[in-house]
């Protein structure tokens, strides 16, 4: 058990890179897909509903699979030749589309919440409409969207252990092939629970701060 502790480090590092990286771009895409959601050009909003609609009716575990053997397909026909897609590029790329999904509903409710006068007064002020996005409305979005983003960020965290099964060395990955290995898997998957655990809890901490400090505040005024 001692002698896979380095092996788990390393694996630590690539669940939380995976999740850093999914996370900033699917916070971006997502935001962009909800916006593009309030657009005025119905194919353009029933696009995105139907981006949204398939993302989040289709398995986490799917998406992965779809996006490593697919991408390795799209590569091997573009080169001539078989070419096996990166683990960790796909497992971030898939947990992207993942997040992206649900953070998109997440901010499209979020949007609709802030009050339509207040856009209302910042076009009678002359603002053009990029100033409205990022001047008035997703400043104001931000507190009401950030109790149930933060919990898609928890179970982020807990999805990146669907990546093993393309084969990155991250977490569950080396909990899998030590149980394998030492033919003991009860040490081995407890250890990786109480990894999850640590990382959830001390996510669901800081989250805590920044509700605190963002959200209430912004509520009361």
């Amino acid at each position: 058990m001692y002698a896979f502790v380095d092996q788990f480090l390393s694996g630590l590092k690539n669940t939380l890179l995976v999740f850093a990286l999914s996370c900033a771009f699917g916070t971006l895409l997502g935001l962009l897909i909800a916006v593009l959601r309030n657009s005025t050009r119905k194919s353009v909003s029933s696009c995105m509903r139907a981006y949204t609609g398939i993302i989040r009716g289709v398995p986490e575990l799917l998406i992965i699979l779809l996006t490593y053997f697919g991408g390795t397909a799209l590569l091997s026909a573009i080169a001539g030749g078989y070419i096996e897609i990166n683990a960790f590029a796909a497992g971030v790329a898939a947990l992207t589309v993942v997040f992206s999904g649900y953070a998109a509903e997440i901010f499209r409710g979020a949007i609709n919440a802030v009050a339509p006068g207040q856009r209302e007064a910042a076009a009678a002020l002359g603002l053009s409409n990029s100033q409205i996005w990022f001047l008035i409305i997703i400043p104001q979005m931000i507190p009401i969207a950030l109790p149930a983003f933060c919990n898609l960020c928890i179970s982020l965290i807990k999805d990146t252990s669907l990546i093993s099964v393309v084969g990155l060395t991250d977490v569950m990955r080396v909990a899998y092939i030590g149980a394998g290995s030492l033919r003991a898997p009860l040490p081995f998957y407890l250890a990786a629970s109480a990894i999850y655990l640590a990382l959830t809890s001390l996510s669901l901490l800081s989250f805590r701060l920044l509700e605190r400090r963002y959200s209430l505040p912004a509520m009361k005024g």
